[in-house]
């Protein structure tokens, strides 16, 4: 049964053995929060969109606090696979069949921006966190194939130069069996989502923003004046952004019970080896790129900085996580490159992220001075960035831009709390199905 005990258990169970906690200093943790506090806005979470709105907001003349519930980055925003993708998990028809098409082209410029904000913070703040330009989409049937052609087709018409192979051509762009084709463009690419994590942390510091860890927001007050509570401080503000995700019902089921049942939370899993030669890994992804299969269940991998392979895949629509994860992942990495195979596995982790019913991103607001930022759909290390600016944006009193995805529709998760989970695990295994067809 889904439950906010079992989640957070297996949430924390999770990242207990993360490469990307173990190849990075943290600071020394954060204060909780033991006030009360009153500044211009609040936001809830400090992942990639909170910590990004925080930084807009400080840039733009705001006070802003952040109350994290955990640690800088310990959710999704430091554990995920670090691929900067261009575009949207639901592709460009939700925008394209619900909104004007100006509107459309202007959400797709829009995530052409996000990856550009991404090296341009990077820049300005001097964060260090190993950004690598450079995307491979692979297909491994037929089938998937075609698809993958008229993705690849689609990215063309909109501006994203790619450089396709089939066939033999395609250990070009990467040397496996298993693909049939691939196509490669620049905009996209990877980077250590932690290291990144904490550089913009560090960088709204910087600029002014105060950061709570160990502070779950458990209860909201809204109105004129929002006031949220944690168990020994508050802060009243004037405008809030929630920024917690699927777990912000996990600390606190009543802040916005609304948005909640929206987003479902999906265990995703990665293993990395052991360092690897260079000259391994050179020919296995010429160019050092990420890469990501076009399977409903995926896999996706990278280099990291130091030569190992991560890779992931697996997910699970459950708050369990699957048995014999590190024999499976290995196996799986074994049947894309066989000289892996057998190869050490020194990190296995997980973490789980949320998705929306049509794998869009929403945005939107509960009344006039609470937004909302979730449903980024595992595309979220490049598209929280910009949901930042845009949250920024629209507190300053240019919403123009938040409002295009705020335009878009999206329905709650079938079967209530007791049976979307199964609901969903069980559409869950006719893709998988279909993935093998």
């Amino acid at each position: 049964m889904f439950t906010r005990t079992s989640l957070l258990h297996s949430d924390t169970q999770l990242n207990q053995q993360s490469y990307y906690e173990a190849s990075v200093q943290r600071p020394a943790p954060l204060p909780r929060l033991g006030a009360s506090l009153d500044v211009d806005v609040v936001v809830v979470g400090a992942g990639f969109s909170g910590l990004s709105a925080a930084l807009e907001l400080a840039q733009r003349g705001l006070s802003v606090v952040v109350l994290e519930a955990d640690r800088i980055g310990s959710g999704a925003s430091g554990r995920n696979g670090g691929q900067a993708i261009v575009g949207y998990a639901s592709g460009m028809g939700p925008f394209e069949q619900q909104l004007a098409a100006a509107d459309a082209r202007r959400a797709w410029d829009m995530s052409l921006e996000a990856i550009d904000l991404i090296d341009a913070r990077i820049a300005a703040h001097g964060i260090h966190c190993d950004r690598v330009n450079g995307y491979v989409y692979v297909a491994d049937s037929p089938r998937k194939a075609c698809e993958l052609h008229e993705e690849m087709e689609g990215l063309t018409r909109r501006g994203v130069a790619v450089e396709w192979a089939e066939g033999a051509d395609v250990s070009r762009l990467i040397d496996s069996p298993r693909y049939r084709v691939a196509g490669r463009e620049q905009r996209s690419g990877h980077l250590h989502p932690l290291k990144y994590a904490l550089g913009l942390a560090r960088a709204a510091q910087a600029l002014g923003v105060r950061i709570f860890e160990q502070s779950p927001v458990t209860d909201l007050q809204r109105g004129n004046t929002l006031v949220a509570r944690t168990a020994k401080g508050q802060v009243k503000a004037r405008f809030g952004v929630l920024a917690g995700n699927c777990m912000l019902p996990e600390y606190g089921p009543q802040v916005a019970p609304e948005i909640a049942p929206r987003i479902m939370p999906v265990g995703t899993y990665i293993v990395g080896t052991a360092p690897l030669d260079p000259a391994l890994c050179a020919r296995l992804i010429p160019g050092n790129a990420a890469v990501c299969d076009n399977n409903f269940v995926l896999d996706y991998f990278r280099f990291s900085a130091d030569h190992r392979m991560l890779f992931g895949g697996r997910v699970s629509y459950t708050t369990r996580t699957p048995s014999r994860l590190e024999a499976v992942m290995r196996e799986r990495m074994g049947q894309v490159f066989p000289a892996l195979a057998g190869v050490p596995i020194e990190y296995v982790w997980g973490g789980f992220v949320d998705i929306s019913m049509n794998r869009a991103p929403d945005f939107g607001r509960l009344g006039d001075n609470l937004y909302y930022l979730q449903g980024f759909s595992g595309h979220g290390v490049a598209l929280t960035g910009l949901a930042g600016k845009l949250v920024a944006e629209a507190v300053a009193g240019q919403a123009g831009r938040f409002d295009v995805y705020a335009g878009l529709q999206h329905r709650r998760f079938p079967g209530g709390p007791l049976l979307r989970t199964p609901s969903l695990a069980l559409g869950m295994l006719w893709h998988r199905l279909r993935d093998v067809l």
